[in-house]
């Protein structure tokens, strides 16, 4: 009896402990939460105070104003740098309260504010609202990448890229939000919430730079600094219809920008910009180029912005793919990619087939085992004090299965082979074993860049034209297909410049062909597919555009050709 008693007493003492865990962790997300609403109200009032200091404000004129035709006027002085700032804050207010993209307002903007009237040189980015990822450091301010366990650290120095923004003469005025580990292209965490696509608020705006997708959209930010290691600048941009570039990594620098964990160099992940037309991420682009970054990160590749290329008219030859045979897009966007190689064709340009070579191969065994070559353990880590968001909890219950029942689940899927293929995620995955193992992983994506690189070099291409994963999924589904990012992911292993263009909406007639879909095999992800991208009618539909690596200006300026000949059609 004594023995039970005490088994009973262990047993709710556990329970007890679990419970003051639990509690800890509501009380820590309770009081950011708290801290974020207090930041809005203090924002709003300065927005009202504002208003009755300045009332005539012509609020949408200022807001439809282009990147570089805001940047005229403010240089010139006939808009003034409080007057932008207070009116991009009012309509992200608005913005946030409709779609959440928000983490939290940087008050620290109005020091900015009248610190770039003492610059002496106004430089390109001179008054100019700019918001960041959470993850972006700003001093001051926490880089939670959604994660309790980091709710506490506050960052004591500004990134580079954003002290480069501030001597550009541009105001960071936000932070955004991002999903839980930035893992996932959807854009949710237990601390901030959902954030919702501006246009459809049952669809998601992508990830994991999704809190930037939705606020530009929306027009509460003109320019955004997102960041991408698998899509997470492309397919926000995608899912939201706005331009959005990843350089090759390093070509801006990723010191102060702080990921959920570091050292998985074989897949680098980029810092990038997103906004409404091409023209912006160039001028973003060549603000950043300067001799201040190289001179705050020796380690980024001296290389100011070439102008002259971006400028080019001379025509390219392109190569082309509507698919790359692994995870079937959805028909709008194999339209989108035939219409645009159409458009391009009859302006002068030359169109090459293109194939990208092993794809499945690229997807499993290059990219996703270079984040879980441990089986995941680094990555279930950092869910330890946690709760884990409902749109990530496939993912950590499949690294959580046993090493052993990965093995045993892998041997009993082997013999369905292409099935297999798209079934391969975090517990299917073959981990390295050893240092070994972990150098030869490292070697075959050298390997397969070689591989990739001498292809298109046979065929003479400049650069490629391709789909981009959309349009935007229904929220809860980017989760649960993880391998559906093979368009974007393949840029990141390469470690090319890549950038996505909206050319058109989806219509009635992608509608009525979607209900026709199905992908390779009919089977349950091609299903899943269908579903999250079906009821999207008037979403945006976008394609990717590709060059070698450095040669962001060149990527630029295939970019923006294709914006031009999409608004002619």
């Amino acid at each position: 009896a004594a023995f039970a008693l005490l088994c009973g007493s262990a047993a709710a003492a556990v329970v007890v402990w679990k419970w003051l865990g639990k509690r800890q962790i509501q009380k820590r997300m309770e009081e950011a939460r708290r801290t974020r609403d207090e930041g809005v109200k203090k924002m709003a009032k300065a927005v009202q105070q504002f208003r009755e200091q300045v009332p005539s404000v012509q609020t949408n004129a200022i807001l439809s104003l282009p990147l570089l035709e805001l940047t005229g006027r403010l240089r010139e002085g006939s808009l003034s740098p409080k007057t932008v700032l207070y009116t991009y804050i009012e309509k992200a207010l608005e913005v946030t309260q409709q779609t959440n993209c928000l983490q939290h307002f940087i008050p620290e903007c109005e020091e900015q504010l009248q610190e770039i009237q003492q610059q002496r040189e106004k430089g390109l980015l001179y008054g100019i609202p700019i918001s960041i990822k959470d993850h972006i450091g700003h001093k001051g301010h926490l880089s939670t990448c959604g994660l309790v366990q980091r709710l506490g650290t506050v960052v004591q120095e500004d990134s580079v890229l954003v002290k480069v923004l501030k001597s550009q003469g541009a105001i960071p005025f936000a932070m955004t939000n991002v999903p839980q580990s930035l893992f996932n292209y959807d854009c949710s965490n237990p601390i901030f919430g959902q954030t919702l696509n501006p246009f459809n608020h049952h669809k998601s705006p992508g990830g994991s730079s999704g809190g930037e997708g939705s606020l530009i959209a929306g027009g509460g930010s003109i320019l955004g600094i997102g960041s991408d290691i698998g899509g997470s600048i492309r397919l926000p941009s995608s899912f939201c219809g706005l331009c959005g570039l990843k350089p090759t990594a390093q070509r801006l620098s990723l010191s102060g920008a702080s990921g959920p964990f570091s050292g998985t160099l074989a897949v680098p992940g980029a810092l990038g910009p997103m906004a409404r037309d091409v023209d912006s991420l160039a001028l973003c682009m060549k603000a950043l180029l300067c001799e201040e970054m190289f001179q705050l990160d020796p380690t980024v590749p001296p290389i100011p912005f070439n102008e002259n290329v971006y400028s080019s008219s001379a025509p390219l030859r392109v190569g082309y793919y509507d698919t790359d045979g692994y995870f079937p897009l959805p028909p709008c966007m194999r339209r989108a990619v035939q219409d645009t190689r159409r458009a391009l064709q009859a302006a002068g340009h030359q169109l090459v087939p293109f194939s990208p070579p092993r794809i499945p191969y690229v997807m499993n065994e290059l990219f996703l085992k270079t984040f879980f070559a441990d089986g995941g353990h680094a990555w279930l880590d950092l869910f330890t004090g946690d709760t884990v968001d409902p749109s990530l909890k496939s993912q950590v219950n499949c690294c959580r299965i046993p090493r052993l029942g990965k093995k045993l689940l892998a041997l009993i899927l082997k013999p369905l082979q292409f099935l297999l293929l798209k079934l391969k995620n975090v517990a299917t995955i073959s981990t390295c074993s050893s240092v070994k193992e972990m150098w030869n992983h490292q070697h075959q994506i050298q390997v397969y860049r070689t591989e990739f690189t001498t292809q298109w070099r046979e065929l003479g291409l400049d650069v490629v034209l391709c789909p981009v994963l959309g349009p935007a999924f229904t929220t809860g589904y980017p989760g649960k297909l993880l391998t559906a990012i093979s368009s974007t992911m393949l840029y990141n292993v390469l470690n090319f410049p890549a950038g996505v263009v909206p050319v058109s909406t989806v219509t009635e007639a992608d509608e009525e062909e979607l209900k026709l879909y199905q992908g390779c095999c009919d089977d349950p992800w091609d299903r899943m597919l269908k579903q999250a991208v079906s009821g999207a009618v008037g979403l945006p539909v976008a394609v990717q555009c590709v060059a070698l690596p450095w040669q962001e200006e060149l990527c630029l300026r295939f970019m923006k050709e294709v914006e031009t000949l999409s608004h002619e059609e």
